[in-house]
């Protein structure tokens, strides 16, 4: 991902905002504020037909040195590409860049209700740990968030 995907991305990112089930967040942040709260390794783009189709990247967990290798992946996929495989392909790209990246535990944080992507992060090694309910309020109700890990099987063993 560069700085001139932002436009692309940042659209993918407003079709997830508005499906409800993608994240808290109510409003897709400038670039500058984005690229701070990102790692700047493992930012990947996915396209179709020279077009973004899906992002993925990974924030850090914490700033303390002992959880250096621990990060949230974040992936979001267009509507027009969603069903189609790319989201998969491009997990598994996360995967492996944050594998060669030192990085031995990715989390996700998903809404229950996201059965998709719930599956496709245990198709790509996750497991659910557990639930963090009534984390977060939005849209006036309380909700859970299904909290995911994946330990690397090379990386920090």
């Amino acid at each position: 991902m560069q700085p001139t995907d932002w436009p692309q991305v940042s659209r993918i990112y407003a079709d997830g905002i508005g499906t409800g089930i993608a994240t808290f967040e109510t409003g897709v942040p400038e670039w500058d504020d984005w690229d701070a709260g990102h790692i700047e390794t493992c930012r990947l783009v996915a396209e179709t037909d020279g077009v973004v189709s899906a992002w993925a990247a990974l924030s850090a967990t914490s700033r303390r040195e002992v959880y250096r290798g621990v990060a949230e992946a974040s992936i979001y996929v267009s509507e027009a590409a969603r069903g189609k495989g790319v989201g998969s392909a491009l997990l598994g790209e996360l995967v492996g860049c944050s594998e060669q990246h030192d990085f031995w535990t990715l989390q996700a944080g998903i809404f229950p209700e996201n059965e998709v992507s719930v599956r496709l992060h245990e198709r790509h090694g996750f497991r659910i740990v557990g639930t963090r309910e009534r984390i977060g309020a939005s849209n006036g109700r309380w909700r859970d968030v299904l909290l995911l890990e994946r330990r690397s099987a090379t990386v920090g063993v």
